[in-house]
């Protein structure tokens, strides 16, 4: 099987808009004995629980702990940036949050800290995530970013059109942060995903919407502090009416999740995941190529190590 049939061999089944996975089942039992010698650059896991997929896919990078040190600080930052419930499918989903906060406790992390610059009312947008409380059900603190003076300004290196921007204070005092984002529809960026995440990560956003939306994206991730790993999730997918939702009718569920320390690479691999919704031209998600172009990562996945783990 080539790298990239794995995103191409779901079908959709039926008005509920979940993938069929009886085709790439028998793809991968053909592919059955190929062995990954080396660490992969991107884990993608179908078919399983967020808290399952996630231990496949760590496992398959090399462990939680080849990314987070003993005694880190560490930032997981997720989508929270609605007052959605999980089965819409507007931020990330919280039982994955709360997985992960417990691998980097159990890492060693010293703290582990999650917040977003949310778009609704951020106590509203915490709550009805699921977010908070499952946060703190695995030990972890949530922060909110509703304010400016949680922000100070930083450089951006490889901006084009963002040269400076202002950075949640609990990332710059991090020792590493993690990205999760929800794979879903946008209406302005037409896509989101790992790279438009990281506009919850700012303050001063509206600048990125009057002074080309993909090109400011793509110099966001130029930020000289990266995430070690981005997380994306894919269990339920907003395939329409995005970035919001409106209904149950906006949502696919996938039961998918990529995992990779490369931006470009697993948003890439996310578009393909999405085209079997929804079909969406990569010319449309312009800040994929600019931020490639701007050598943060690779879209050419068959040069690429993928791992694909069916559940």
């Amino acid at each position: 099987m080539k790298r990239r049939d794995f995103f191409k061999t779901s079908v959709m089944a039926s008005v509920a808009l979940s993938l069929n996975f009886d085709k790439l089942q028998a793809a991968l039992a053909s592919n059955a004995t190929t062995v990954v010698e080396t660490a992969p650059d991107l884990v993608a896991v179908m078919g399983g629980e967020p808290e399952a997929m996630l231990d496949k896919a760590l496992e398959a990078l090399g462990g939680i702990g080849k990314y987070i040190k003993k005694g880190q600080k560490i930032v997981i930052k997720p989508n929270i940036g609605w007052d959605r419930t999980p089965e819409l499918a507007g931020n990330t989903n919280p039982l994955l949050i709360k997985a992960l906060v417990k691998k980097c406790l159990g890492a060693g992390a010293s703290k582990v800290t999650v917040f977003d610059h949310t778009c609704d009312d951020w106590q509203k947008c915490y709550k009805s995530s699921g977010i908070e409380v499952a946060v703190k059900e695995a030990g972890g603190i949530v922060l909110p970013g509703n304010d400016e003076k949680y922000y100070k300004s930083v450089t951006i290196p490889g901006g084009v059109k963002i040269k400076e921007a202002k950075i949640h204070e609990a990332l710059l005092e991090a020792d590493a942060w993690i990205n999760v984002p929800i794979l879903k529809n946008h209406g302005g960026a037409k896509f989101s995903c790992a790279m438009k995440n990281l506009m919850g990560i700012v303050w001063d956003r509206r600048v990125f919407h009057s002074n080309d939306l993909q090109q400011c994206i793509a110099d966001l991730c130029t930020l000289q502090k990266k995430p070690v790993l981005n997380i994306v999730d894919a269990y339920r997918m907003m395939h329409q009416n995005g970035p919001q939702g409106k209904s149950a009718a906006d949502v696919a569920t996938i039961k998918s999740l990529l995992v990779s320390p490369d931006i470009i690479a697993i948003d890439t691999a996310a578009l393909g995941l999405f085209n079997q919704v929804k079909k969406l031209d990569m010319a449309a998600v312009g800040h994929i190529g600019k931020g490639e172009s701007l050598k943060l990562g690779s879209t050419d996945l068959s040069k690429l190590n993928i791992q694909r783990i069916k559940i």
